[in-house]
């Protein structure tokens, strides 16, 4: 996990995510996933160029409550999250300009 991105659980969603006072982007993943490993190096890409976002990862095999709680049935699924509240999504192994326009809505 790079320095810029937190890993989630059930335990610190809440806190990280649905408190935190600036958007909060998250990789709903897993370990087996190929285009969830793929993506990641853009993620991190971002999370060291852009500030005003938060880039979160959260294991679906080890947090299944959560993916179901926002209806993630594939992955990788992205959700940007916004005042505690889920404002955009994006499914697949999606180009850093595609992620980069989520951020901007």
């Amino acid at each position: 996990m790079s320095a810029g991105i937190t890993e989630l659980s059930q335990s610190n969603f809440e806190t990280e995510v649905l408190q935190s006072s600036k958007p909060v982007l998250v990789d709903f993943w897993a370990t087996w996933c190929g285009p969830c490993r793929a993506l990641a190096p853009t993620l991190e890409k971002i999370a060291g160029t852009d500030a005003s976002v938060k880039i979160c990862k959260l294991n679906v095999d080890q947090n299944p409550e959560l993916a179901a709680q926002y209806g993630v049935r594939s992955i990788p699924t992205l959700i940007l999250f916004k005042s505690g509240k889920a404002s955009g999504q994006l499914v697949g192994n999606i180009p850093q300009s595609t992620i980069e326009g989520l951020l901007k809505t």
